[in-house]
């Protein structure tokens, strides 16, 4: 049974990496402390049996995605050169499931051939990370060339980098729709107007007791 794991570390911003090489000496409000996003690929081929996954393949699947500790923001795609059918699609998409995931459209290239009658199942995990953090190498105090401490924007971007939803966002955000509904922009504001004012049942004092003597 064929079966191959890759793992594949990609840093995806070196441009983010660029302001790290002038040390830690910040000259101004833009940190040298900047998030970095890192990409790892994990891949497991599949055997497939008349447009199905092969038996007992579904359950060697799902014990692989368990070892992962598949989780959010973990994006699971199928890659076949061939058409796969839809109950390989199907099967999957149930593991994926089972971690409030679905599969994607798009895999990611991997640099091992699939072989004939199977596909691969590919995990890809981002994370970002700020490198260099916590950094007190320099002492602010002592310096009087008006530069800011060199844990500067440690705090906010490690933050911001353990917080964000999908850590691609950091390389490239999210285009617009370009749809924009009116109705549901505006239930809000419909609500708001709708409602009752608070004094309209009486004096808008409550008048409590505390009871006793």
């Amino acid at each position: 049974m064929f079966k191959r794991t890759l793992r594949i570390a990609t840093a995806l911003a070196p441009v983010l990496l660029a302001p790290a090489c002038a040390g830690t000496q910040n000259r101004g409000l833009e940190s040298v402390h900047q998030p970095v996003v890192s990409r790892t690929d994990y891949a497991l081929d599949v055997a497939t049996s008349g447009g199905d996954l092969a038996p007992g393949e579904e359950q060697r699947l799902a014990g692989w995605m368990t070892s992962l500790r598949l989780g959010y923001g973990d994006r699971v795609a199928i890659d076949d050169p061939n058409p796969y059918g839809a109950g390989v699609h199907d099967a999957v998409a149930r593991q994926v499931a089972h971690y409030g995931l679905l599969v994607s459209d798009d895999a990611p290239v991997t640099n091992a051939p699939i072989a004939a009658g199977t596909i691969r199942v590919v995990v890809t995990r981002m994370k970002a990370r700020v490198p260099g953090c916590p950094d007190y190498s320099r002492n602010s105090s002592t310096d009087f060339e008006s530069n800011t401490s060199s844990n500067y924007g440690c705090s906010s971007n490690a933050t911001l980098a353990a917080m964000i939803a999908n850590p691609a966002d950091l390389v490239l955000g999210q285009a617009g729709s370009g749809v924009v509904d009116q109705l549901a922009s505006a239930k809000a504001i419909d609500s708001f107007r709708r409602a009752a004012p608070s004094g309209s049942g009486g004096s808008a004092i409550k008048t409590e007791s505390a009871g006793g003597k």
